[in-house]
This record gives structure tokens, sequence and C-alpha cells, in this order.
């Protein structure tokens, strides 16, 4: 990006076009008084870009960071910079219809006070999912009452409650741990620290929550009315998310693209870990959102970011968002089939010009670079096609290999010292992350290699790729520190039976249940349903069954929610049972005691 492009303010217009006021100040606290989000903590960023950001990032965060109630369209109004996502309100003929309620209970609640305190006390006449994100669905609590006894329509694309458990719990640990690079939770918020994620600035740290949608959108062209309030919906599956849908308020002639076309390159897999994303059908629904949509739409908005306005800049945005996707799909299809691996492809790939020039392509979340090698592994998996490759060492054991042959640990960082002192950055990380392996008690290795990744994280464009390297950087100096994190105790009062036994099948010790052999039967009184259980060869796996069958080790009565403690190794009270009581102890005795940095669920 030349001085030119720097020079257009027209996202900074847009950004700020239709603030009604911002919350001051722009803190949320819990109910015990812990903040859980602090935008004033990024007023840093109203300064001049210092030398330890890059300046595309730098400009993006800025961005980013504009906080407040705003209006998009008359009736509709966004709550932007009070969490990660952005939440929308829908005035109706009673009340007012929210989309994507935030990461947490608490940013919710705020932002729902900021709307009423600028637009009256509406009640909230229906809650919209735009998909299977945590950061679309937490704050659910904060809006509507827990379990919604007042039935108001709450409405999601089909097959959402099952991809949101898929992805915040089955695999929710390891996330979690991701998280804490792709966020850059403990980095401080600074210049010299955490500046955004180039989706938005960081994540709320409060209570998370899920309220089961009653109303599915099954099909393109759906249509309901909310509050009096008509909405056609295009459902989108397997573009930012497995169960994603844009949709369109007639009346309003306005769009929302969930988060199917933001101010970036997405991801098409995030460096926290998820299933990899299609980058062909991406572009698709992108296309055809373009047809059945913009000749009858004035702005458009999303789930992050801020509005474009003006059916002509709609089309442009859209269109080279569509392009984007797609020219990234086809053009490592054609190098993959011309012998070229992931990574070759990787380091090869350029844009068009007209897309590396839009600052809504640039990578700031997603990049050119780690998306090419997600659409490899879509296609190819992890295999590479070499040989040589298909049955490595694990990273400590090549290491000390490594070393070994490269003359010992003092060679190899002289090494890595020559490439750094010439600007081969990435190698140095590579020279020092082997003797880092081979010897994690080299205390000067792991100096040097937290001051190469310093360097590379300063140099970052991608906020993620920055909040990873500046993060390795502080845990070589510092020491890994633990972080406590519920992944799921707000959700999983909306896990459904199967869900929870997937969940408690992940939990078995596999090699410590090789010789345990048990079949419990479970009997839902609130549900109606009938389950069986069986442990063999260390797989626990379940099945419906009829009230009839009766052959098991031990039959268990109960209610669905009495089930959860089960989750945390704990035995279920309230319980009816027949037959062998040991057997449900036998059962906890060869699941993995929950991680105490790390919970799976506070039940």
């Amino acid at each position: 990006m030349g001085s030119r492009a720097y020079g257009d303010r027209t996202d900074f217009e847009n950004a700020e076009r239709g603030l009604v006021a911002s919350l001051s100040p722009g803190v949320v606290r819990d109910a015990d008084d812990r903040v859980v989000w602090d935008n004033d903590v990024f007023g840093f960023l109203d300064g001049p870009c210092p030398e330890s950001v890059n300046p595309s990032l730098w400009r993006q965060s800025q961005l980013c960071a504009k906080q407040g109630l705003f209006e998009v369209t008359e009736g509709i109004y966004q709550v932007r910079g009070l969490d990660l996502s952005n939440m929308t309100l829908v005035e109706g003929d009673r009340g007012v219809i929210v989309i994507d309620p935030l990461v947490s209970v608490e940013t919710a609640a705020a932002a729902l006070a900021l709307y009423r305190e600028h637009r009256g006390d509406r009640p909230v006449t229906g809650l919209i999912y735009t998909h299977s994100h945590v950061d679309h669905f937490g704050g659910a609590e904060g809006v509507i009452e827990p379990g919604n006894p007042d039935g108001v329509p709450i409405v999601a694309p089909t097959g959402f409650l099952e991809h949101a458990v898929a992805e915040n719990v089955y695999a929710g640990i390891a996330m979690a741990r991701r998280s804490v690079y792709h966020t850059g939770a403990l980095l401080p918020m600074s210049p010299d620290g955490m500046v955004g994620t180039g989706l938005g600035q960081t994540a709320s740290s409060g209570r998370v929550s899920l309220i089961p949608p009653n109303l599915d959108v099954s099909r393109t062209g759906q249509e309901e009315v909310v509050d009096g309030v008509r909405i056609v919906f295009q459902l989108t599956p397997g573009t930012e998310a497995p169960a994603e849908m844009n949709f369109h308020f007639p009346e309003r002639r306005a769009l929302c693209l969930a988060e199917n076309a933001t101010h970036n390159l997405h991801n098409i897999q995030t460096l926290r870990g998820a299933l990899v994303r299609d980058a062909r059908v991406w572009a698709r629904y992108l296309d055809e959102a373009i047809t059945l949509f913009t000749a009858r739409t004035d702005v458009a908005f999303a789930s992050h970011h801020w509005p474009t306005w003006g059916r002509d800049d709609i089309v442009t945005f859209l269109s080279q968002q569509r392009d984007l996707y797609a020219y990234l799909h086809d053009q490592t299809l054609r190098l993959l089939n011309q012998g070229h691996t992931g990574i070759e492809i990787a380091e090869k790939m350029e844009l068009p010009p007209t897309l590396a020039e839009a600052w809504h392509a640039r990578g700031y979340y997603g990049s050119v670079n780690h998306n090419v090698k997600a659409i490899y592994q879509r296609y190819m998996g992890w295999f590479d096609g070499n040989p040589a490759h298909l049955w490595q060492h694990p990273p400590a054991e090549e290491a000390k290999r490594y070393v070994e042959c490269m003359g010992g640990a003092s060679k190899v960082m002289a090494m890595a010292r020559d490439y750094t002192a010439h600007g081969d950055t990435r190698f140095a990380a590579t020279l020092l992350n082997h003797v880092v392996f081979a010897d994690p008690s080299n205390t000067d290795a792991k100096t040097a290699l937290a001051e190469v990744f310093q360097r590379l994280g300063e140099g970052a464009e991608n906020g993620t790729w920055r909040n990873f390297y500046l993060t390795g950087a502080m845990e070589l100096r510092e020491g890994v520190k633990p972080v406590l994190f519920d992944i799921a105790g707000g959700m999983a009062a909306s896990l459904s039976v199967e869900q929870l036994f997937d969940s408690m099948a992940i939990r078995v010790n596999g090699p410590k249940a090789w010789d345990t052999h048990l079949a419990i039967d479970w009997n839902f009184t609130d549900t109606g349903d009938h389950y069986r259980m069986t442990l063999s060869n260390g797989a626990l796996t379940h099945r419906r069954i009829t009230a009839e069958e009766t052959d098991a080790d031990l039959t268990v009565t109960l209610t669905r929610p009495h089930l959860l403690p089960l989750l945390g190794g704990q035995t279920p009270e309230g319980m009816d049972t027949d037959g062998d009581t040991a057997t449900l102890r036998r059962l906890l005795a060869v699941m993995d005691a929950p991680d105490p940095n790390f919970p799976i669920v506070t039940p």
C-alpha cells in the first residue's frame, strides 16, 4: 500500500457514520465487579503508528476500536466496539430484534442498555444467530431471560446447534489453548503488545451462554416475519462457518452479510483451529448474494467491522470479496495439480493488483499465506506426497538430530545470528526452534528465539500472526502461564443428550479402558428418550433403544440436566438406578479428570 492509499479516508468516514453515542467509560464489568471488557485501553491507537507495529495493521485497529451505538439506516442500529463482534438491533412493531448477541452475557446486556438509553426501553421481540461461532451467540442471556420463558423467536441456520457444540466443546480444550495465542490474551494491550486481531480488537471475558434456537432457516428464499419485520434468508453453509446465513430486510433495503464479507481477507482455516472452510462455495454464495439482493439494497452490514452504503459500492465490495476467495481457491488447485506443495504455493501466490490494493482484501485476520495452505489441506490432507515426510520423528526428537548434524547448539545459534543479521528471520526462527526443542533448558537459545519472534511479530500485517509471535516471545522469556478457561460452562445446558454422550466419549482414556466392558441404559424422564451406552475396546458408543431393552449392567433414570456433572467426573444427583451401581464408578474411573486450567464444563 502506497502513501496514496493511506490518504483514502473512506473507511474512517464509514466507520464513524451514524454515531449516536458511545459508552463512557467504555468498560463493562460482571456481577463481581471484574472487568470483562475495556475498549478504553486501546486509546493509544489515537497516536501515530510506532515502529513496533505494521502501519497497515495499525490503521485497521484504529478502525476496529471505534465504539458506540451507530445508526445503519432507519430502524437498524449497531453497537460496535463492545466486543470482538457487533450487535445489530432492528426495530419492529412492538420491540427490537437482536442480531448476534456478542461473546458474553455482560457485554450483550451493556450493548442493549446503550441502545435503550437512546432509543427507548423496547422489549427484545426476536433474536437471530447468523452462524455457529461463539462470538455470535455467547451473550444470549444478556438480552433474553435464560430458558426463553417468553417464547421469543430465536432464528438460526439449520445445523446451528450441532456445529456450535462441535466447535466449542468437542475440541474446545485445544482451541482454548490456541486462542491464547490467536487473540494475544496474555499480552499487554499496547504498541508493544496486542493492538487487535484484524477482525476486531479482542474478545470479552465474561460469561458465555447459549439459548437454543426455536426457528430454523432451512432453505434459501425462506421468508419469516418477526415482530412485523419481513426477512428473506440465504443459507451459506460451509463458508465462514459450517452453519451460516445472510439475510435481507426488503422494506429497509438492508442486507446482513453475517461474517461472509467483512473488511479483511477472512480465514479458510483459523490459526486457533477449526474445520477447513470451502473457499469455492464461499465465492459462489457471495455471487448469489449479489444476484439475490443488491438490486434492492442501499446498505450492507456484517457482524464485524462497519457497513458499506450505496448500491455501486456494495456490488464492488461483494464482487471483490467473491473474486478474492475464488482466486485463492482456483490458483491453489491449479498449482497443486502442477505438483507444487502447499508451502510452495503459499510462497508463489500473488493477488491480482486490484485485490491487492483493496483495503478490505488485506490479510488482517486470514492471510494469503495460511489460507493457501488450508485450501491445499482441504483437498490433499497433511501429507505433501514426499516419502521423506511420511514418517518423520516428532518435533523434539527431530530437533535433537538436526542440532547434532549441524555440529551442536552453539554452531546452530551462530548460524541463526548470521541469518538474522542478513534479514532472514524466518530461517533464523527455524534454526533456533530446533535448538529449543532439542534442549528446552537452553536459556540463550530461548532468548534468541524470543528476539526473532519479536521482530516477526512487529512486522506482521496480520493481527493474529502478530499475537502468535509476540505470545511465543513472551512465553520463551517468562514461561508458560496457566489460563483458566471455562469453555462450555454456559453452553452445557443446551447440549442434546447425544452431544453430552459424545463429550463424555472424548474424555475416555482409551488405553486405560481397553479391558473395561460395560453397558448402561439411560432413561430420561423429561424427554422420554432411552439410550444405551456401551464401553468396549476403549471406545464409548451410544444408540437409541426402546424401553423394552433391559439387559444392560445398569439402568439409570433421570432428567437430562442431571447428566451434566458426568462431564466434570462427578456422579449425577437425582437419579434412580437398577442394576450394578458400581458400573458407573467403573466408567468414571477410565475418564480423564478435567484439566484444572481448561475445565471442560462447570456443572
